[in-house]
Parts: C-alpha cells; sequence; structure tokens
C-alpha cells in the first residue's frame, strides 16, 4: 500500500498549503491532490511555482481584494499551464469595525449572510475547473480561505470535528508569517494591537460559525441551495473530491 500524501506541501515561499485529501466522510475519505487550500502566493519562488505544478495544480483561485492583487501580484496569473481566477470573496466586509467578543466570527458570519453570490461563484469555480487540483487562497489562508474549506468539506460529509481541526491548522503554520503581517499593517497605517484578534485561528470560532449555519439554515447543504448553488454544482463538487478518476 502506498503511504498517504502529505497534508501540508512544502511549497517554497508559502506557508499554509494543505491538500483537503484524506478527511473521512461517510463512505471513505476524500481524495487527495484534487483540492488544495493556501495563503498568498505572491511570495513563491521560481522552485515553489514549479512545484505546485508538478503537485497537479491546473487551476489556482484568489479570493483577495483588488488592492492586495495590485501589491502582491499572483505569479499564476498569467502562467501558460495554469488557469487563474480572481474573485473577490470579502469585498465591502470590515471586520475591523465589527463589535462582539468573537471580531471572526462576526466576520464569518457577515460574509455568510451577506456574501452568497460570492461564495457561489467561487464554489462553482472549484466544481468546474478542469482535471487536475484545483488551489483556492487569499492571505494567510485562514479567514477566506477557512471559510470556503469549511464549507466544501461539509458538503462531501466530513464532520464538523475534522472541519474546525483543518481550520485550527491554520493557526500553527502561519506563526512565521504573522510579524509580516503586523509589520505591513502598521505601515499602512493601522493599529498593531486593534489586528491581534483578527489574527487568531482559534476553534471555538469555526465551530460557532458551523453551529450558526446549522441554526439558521439547518445543514450547510441547506445554506447552499438557499444561496443559489445549483445541485448539479454541488454534485461536481462532491465527485472532484470523493469519486476515483
Amino acid at each position: 500500500m502506498q503511504p498517504a500524501p502529505e497534508r501540508l506541501l512544502p511549497i517554497d515561499g508559502a506557508f499554509n498549503v494543505r491538500d483537503l485529501g484524506g478527511y473521512v466522510h461517510p463512505a471513505g475519505e476524500t481524495r487527495w491532490r484534487r483540492v488544495l487550500r493556501a495563503d498568498g502566493l505572491h511570495r513563491l519562488t521560481e522552485r515553489g511555482i514549479a512545484d505546485l505544478v508538478a503537485a497537479g495544480v491546473t487551476t489556482v483561485v484568489d479570493l483577495r481584494h483588488d488592492n492586495e492583487l495590485a501589491s502582491h501580484p499572483n505569479p499564476f496569473r498569467d502562467h501558460p499551464a495554469v488557469t487563474y481566477r480572481h474573485l473577490s470573496l470579502f469585498e465591502d466586509l470590515a471586520p475591523a469595525a465589527m463589535s462582539g467578543g468573537d471580531v471572526l466570527l462576526d466576520l464569518y458570519i457577515e460574509a455568510l449572510e451577506r456574501r452568497g453570490g460570492a461564495i457561489v461563484a467561487v464554489l462553482e469555480a472549484l466544481a468546474e475547473a478542469p482535471d487536475g487540483a484545483v488551489l483556492f487562497h487569499c492571505t494567510a489562508g485562514k479567514d477566506r480561505t477557512g471559510l470556503i474549506a469549511a464549507l466544501v468539506l461539509a458538503l462531501v460529509g466530513v464532520d464538523a470535528e475534522t472541519i474546525v481541526d483543518d481550520y485550527a491548522r491554520t493557526g500553527i503554520h502561519i506563526a512565521p508569517l504573522l510579524s509580516t503581517i503586523m509589520a505591513e499593517a502598521t505601515a499602512r497605517g493601522m493599529d498593531p494591537e486593534a489586528l491581534r484578534p483578527l489574527l487568531a485561528c482559534e476553534p471555538v470560532t469555526m465551530a460557532s460559525t458551523l453551529d450558526h449555519v446549522q441554526r439558521r439554515w439547518g445543514s450547510v447543504d441547506a445554506y447552499l441551495a438557499a444561496i443559489g448553488l445549483a445541485p448539479a454544482a454541488a454534485a461536481r463538487l462532491r465527485a472532484r473530491l470523493l469519486e476515483d478518476c
């Protein structure tokens, strides 16, 4: 028997490239090298770019804002072997302006409530990607990426405990990034102490997000149907992660 692939891919210039394969669902395990989640790709070296292509990446879905693309362009934007999609996920959401005990929970719920069209567009992009691995990412691979990863895993039947664990793993992997993120925010005039709660990755945040979906819509499947994800797109996304090639 071949050993399972490593979940964390050692990609030069990135910290948090992870495979959504190998997670238990009611009929088995999700397939490896079908869907990857990641932090920002703008620091990738030539070797890092080549290694992602060698890992099977054929599509990159970039969830960042326009201003993030302007300051940190995506190296796959004009790559001849990779389809590049830009779909800003948290447009017009301002987590620093939100109040409450868990500002990230507020942000995720706000995104679920207000950005349904963008969420559907991202999931459709993942479902419709050509053969090979599709990679989606934001800057730290934590909030926008974490929310999409949670919805994808729930859609294919992965349990809430596993989804929460997948979310929390980011906190370990992006630790080297935090000082850079803080410095860049300070240079933009932000208060670094005000930023600190936004850099958290606590399991309770994702657990509470999933609880909100359960209370508000009954299930992730029902939520996705309510925001307009077509059954055919949901089926293609499930097939991508569950079925043999």
